[in-house]
């Protein structure tokens, strides 16, 4: 049996993707491959495999082992992916991505969730064979596509009319998700309810803290900001929402997406030429605000394209399936092991 060691603190901060993405690897590895794999939990013990998700010091110290086995470390971000979520000094900000790089070139072998990115990897200097894509997925017993019925109950346990087209959006509250796009389509749309699940999870660390914070603090009054919430009510509210909307301007391959596809609800996004290689034909898409407006003025009117994309979101949740996915990392686990 392989031994996998995990490192880890993607679960401390709430609100995060990042988090998200992990469990969902521990869950799989547990559920469906346990007879294959021995998974352990930040043990500094000996392991042929450790699979680091996140950049801590501490972690970073533990790769100079011998017990570490093969390294495996995982790009959930990169330097161009920071900008736009933290509010550091400049030389602060140099020497936090200079450590990054440092920490990724540690590895034996990366993995990234969007193929995109692999070039930007290989810019860093990084060669391209110590670099696979995996995809991210979810659970769609975490993030069940629910009954007509069991929607209409969780509007009615949540306060909201039954007769309301709800937008639902999630994530950090930080300029990069495209927060005030958001807010301002909640501005031109009065009659729809909108609702933006997550918060400040680096407090005042956040880029544009004090602006979103006076927001959040006083919303339009058909926008709900719930702050950080379970995941097990980012589920519900998938459910008893028409509609998941996040107009961010720069994404790995955001696990929040996939969370709505296993929901069956239909996905709103900016353009991004990211999103290409991973789901590309699976969701409504504008370049603006003004596209957004566009695009959900559509989604409410015409009930041929609303179906149409609540197809496409339920097929996309079938391509990125935990099934799917567990031959993927069986083999990767694998032939990293062999190595």
């Amino acid at each position: 049996m392989i031994h996998i060691n995990m490192f880890s603190s993607a679960d401390k901060v709430a609100g995060q993707g990042v988090g998200s993405a992990y469990l969902e690897l521990v869950s799989l590895l547990k559920e469906k491959l346990t007879g294959e794999f021995d998974v352990t939990i930040n043990h500094y013990g000996s392991a042929d495999i450790t699979h680091y998700h996140t950049i801590d010091p501490q972690f970073f110290i533990s790769t100079f082992s011998k017990k570490r086995g093969r390294k495996i470390g995982y790009v959930h971000f990169l330097p161009e992916t920071i900008e736009g979520s933290l509010r550091m000094p400049k030389f602060a900000k140099k020497i936090f991505y200079w450590y990054m790089i440092k920490f990724y070139k540690r590895m034996d072998h990366l993995v990234v969730v969007n193929p995109s990115f692999i070039p930007k990897i290989e810019a860093y200097g990084i060669a391209h064979d110590k670099i696979s894509y995996i995809p991210n997925f979810v659970s769609p017993q975490e993030f069940p596509d629910r009954s007509e019925q069991d929607k209409q109950a969780l509007r009615e346990q949540y306060h909201f009319p039954q007769n309301k087209f709800i937008v639902f959006g999630s994530g950090q509250v930080q300029q990069r998700k495209g927060v005030d796009d958001f807010v301002q389509l909640a501005i031109k749309n009065p009659d729809v309810q909108f609702i933006w699940a997550g918060g400040f999870s680096f407090g005042p660390m956040t880029d544009g803290y004090d602006h979103f914070k006076k927001i959040v603090d006083q919303p339009p009054k058909n926008l709900l900001f719930p702050g950080i919430v379970e995941r097990t009510k980012i589920a519900d509210y998938l459910n008893l929402a028409d509609l998941f909307f996040l107009p961010s301007y720069d994404e790995l391959f955001p696990m929040s997406v996939l969370e709505a596809f296993s929901c069956g609800v239909p996905v709103l996004l900016r353009n991004l030429e990211l999103y290409e290689a991973i789901i590309s034909g699976k969701y409504a898409g504008a370049d603006d605000l003004t596209g957004f407006d566009q695009q959900l003025h559509q989604l409410i009117a015409d009930p041929e394209y609303y179906d149409q994309y609540q197809k496409l979101a339920r097929s996309a949740a079938v391509q990125y399936s935990p099934d799917h996915l567990a031959v993927i990392w069986r083999q990767f686990y694998t032939e990293q092991a062999n190595q």
